[in-house]
């Protein structure tokens, strides 16, 4: 077998970014039963295009059985509740929405984004693959369709009437393994006069805060705007503005729109550019390092761990996110360390963390346990985790973040 191809450019994949060892699919929480059984684990290796510098992973698992059925809801984050709401008044301002405009949402979860715009009388159509997510989306009245987008479903829903005036995709990107038939169906999808946004984690911001634990195997790639806009450009869309988003650590926000309207390119696709040209996206010796930052990061949440144990300490986790999972998998944290975790979603509360075993419960089992640290490991919400959680201090608990290194928060 030789070497994988870039999904993007089909180059040859030679170059390594990081390895993170052998690794179980992130969302893949168990039950009781499923803990007693096999358990599959696969590459977490991620590799460096040296022709377009798109990161990427293999594919190991089909989309219908990572995301069929889905433990992430968008709206149990208040945070991200908060950006999409904001999100909303400002494209609708920005672009003067008429109210005849048709929005549709890729990957739009249980309805955390498109209930705003249906709130402001909008015509909305959500696209959500994962059974279990739709179904709440639906049964808040947004109007979704259970299905993976492509090409094929584009071309369906154009023939249907559903083509977008505004077509956005939050944190889908990464999540796509065939990209160029993901990017060539919303082309399809898009009015020949229509605005698409997307957001997803910088790439810039992922090395720069050694946000590794953002890598698992539901993202598929990992992007700067130098490797997108040259997916978008092979399809005939144009990105026309991008801005940086504090979001996940870091996130860009683009926009689109198809190649040859009438649309002004801003001023910011040119300084993203050259920030990134000056940070060396385009060379190959930029990404080369990276995995000896991941390891020594290892070693202080580990040292972190260890001392804290010797203390006699209690350490419990909040928020069971695909995100810790990688950290707790990379770093061989198990019950010997962490006694649970705890997580707002009754989706993953009374099952178990893949890989580790460590048990979810909700997250009022902190207040009964008193532990004396509680570990965070959705670093991306932590001021809203220090804020509900806050009443651990009445015990002398204290926070302890991971990302971008060990922080200990009184």
């Amino acid at each position: 077998m030789g070497n994988p191809r870039c999904r993007a450019c089909d180059a040859e994949l030679s170059e390594t970014f990081v390895d993170l060892g052998m690794s179980p699919m992130s969302n893949a929480f168990l039950t009781a039963d499923q803990t007693r059984t096999m358990e599959p684990f696969y590459p977490l290796h991620v590799y460096v295009c040296g022709k377009c510098f798109l990161m990427q992973l293999e594919q190991f698992e089909t989309p219908e059985r990572i995301f069929g059925d889905y433990a992430y809801f968008s709206s149990y984050s208040d945070t991200w509740l908060a950006h999409a709401r904001a999100y909303v008044g400002q494209v609708v301002e920005r672009f003067r929405l008429a109210a005849n405009t048709c929005v549709v949402e890729l990957a739009s979860n249980d309805g955390y984004l498109l209930q705003y715009f249906q709130q402001r009388g909008f015509s909305v159509l959500g696209i959500e693959p994962a059974k279990n997510v739709a179904k709440a989306a639906i049964a808040k009245g947004i109007p979704t369709e259970t299905v993976f987008f492509g090409t094929r479903t584009a071309r369906d829903l154009a023939a249907r009437g559903h083509q977008a005036d505004l077509l956005i995709g939050n944190n889908v990107l990464a999540h796509v393994p065939d990209l160029n038939d993901f990017v060539a169906g919303m082309k399809i999808i898009l009015k020949p006069g229509g605005i698409l946004t997307m957001e997803f984690p910088h790439v810039v911001r992922l090395m720069e805060f050694n946000q590794f634990d953002t890598i698992y195997h539901e993202h598929f790639s990992y992007f700067s705007f130098l490797a997108v806009e040259q997916v978008f450009v092979r399809h005939g869309l144009t990105l026309f503005d991008v801005e940086e988003l504090p979001t996940h650590g870091g996130s860009l926000r683009i926009y689109g729109c198809h190649a040859g309207a009438d649309r002004p390119v801003e001023a910011r696709v040119a300084r993203m550019k050259s920030f990134e040209a000056e940070r060396g996206m385009d060379c190959l010796d930029t990404y080369r390092g990276f995995d000896e930052k991941v390891k020594r990061a290892k070693r202080d949440i580990l040292r972190f761990f260890i001392d804290a144990k010797h203390r006699g300490k209690t350490i419990v986790g909040y928020g069971a996110a695909a995100k810790g999972n990688t950290l707790l998998n990379y770093c061989g944290i198990r019950t010997d360390f962490l006694d649970f975790v705890v997580d707002r979603s009754p989706e993953k509360q009374g099952k178990f963390l893949p890989g580790t075993h460590i048990p979810v419960y909700a997250p009022e089992k902190v207040a009964e346990r008193r532990p004396d640290y509680v570990f965070i490991l959705p670093w991306n919400i932590r001021d809203e985790i220090v804020r509900m959680m806050g009443h651990i201090r009445q015990w002398g608990g204290q926070f302890v973040v991971p990302i971008p290194e060990v922080e200990v928060i009184s």
